[in-house]
């Protein structure tokens, strides 16, 4: 817990040296549970602070529903940031402009720099560094220190998901080419029939490999393995037509 702890001491210090000393801190969007310090307090309590005091997002349960940096950090896995209404990365990126000028859930807010960490299992986790100063040259800034940023992020991250069991320690399960296959093509919905014709198998071949993926991931039926398999990247990109998939 001791390395947690020095971790998110570093990323208040580089908070401070950026001119972006607000921090808000969050282990997987997907779950209101705040990150916690060793005397089980969050740290948005204790060691972090937001620029508006009577926003304790932490314990907002709809605030990552209603938060464009959320929602932003859903879909962009590289750090980016928010100035003059706009987010930007360090390439065009279409998917989290879409969110500029959206209503932020603070009006105090005048520059960020978000650091997403995609995290084994499909969490997502998030560090935000902000400041309410809008003239803040944020741009010049991320340019200098994405990189470190991303890199502390994924540090506190990792090491907090796996001091609280978050992760599995278990290793991944190993899924044959076949399974894998069968998988990608059920995740583009093709039924077991038009599976067993793209890959030329027979039906009940099929429904095999589907079943033993399942039992391999440790869930049940196809939709819970096709879920499990593309969280551990098993399936990436579904290919659409009936080309058999190069695996």
């Amino acid at each position: 817990m001791r390395l947690i702890v020095e971790l998110a001491e570093r990323v208040q210090t580089v908070g401070a040296e950026m001119d972006l000393p607000y921090i808000a801190v969050s282990a997987d969007i997907g779950s209101p549970e705040p990150m916690r310090g060793p005397d089980g307090r969050p740290f948005a309590e204790t060691l972090f602070r937001w620029m508006d005091p009577t926003l304790e997002y932490w314990k907002d349960r709809s605030f990552a529903l209603k938060s464009p940096l959320v929602h932003a950090a859903r879909a962009c896995a590289e750090p980016f940031f928010y100035s003059g209404g706009r987010f930007a990365t360090w390439r065009p990126c279409p998917a989290i402009e879409v969110f500029s000028y959206e209503k932020m859930e603070t009006a105090a807010l005048g520059a960020a720099i978000v650091a997403p960490v995609y995290l084994p299992g499909g969490a997502i986790g998030a560090i935000v560094w902000a400041s309410p100063d809008s003239t803040l040259d944020v741009e010049a800034i991320f340019a200098a220190r994405a990189e470190s940023l991303h890199a502390l992020a994924l540090r506190l991250l990792s090491a907090y998901h796996e001091a609280h069991g978050i992760e599995a320690s278990a290793p991944p399960v190993r899924l044959t080419r076949r399974e894998i296959q069968c998988l990608k093509w059920a995740a583009a919905g093709k039924t077991d029939a038009e599976i067993a014709d793209i890959v030329q198998i027979s039906l009940p071949t099929v429904r095999f490999h589907v079943t033993n993926a399942a039992r391999k991931l440790d869930v049940a039926g196809r939709s819970q393995a096709i879920y499990r398999a593309s969280t551990l990247g098993y399936i990436g990109a579904v290919e659409t037509g009936n080309r058999p998939l190069t695996i």
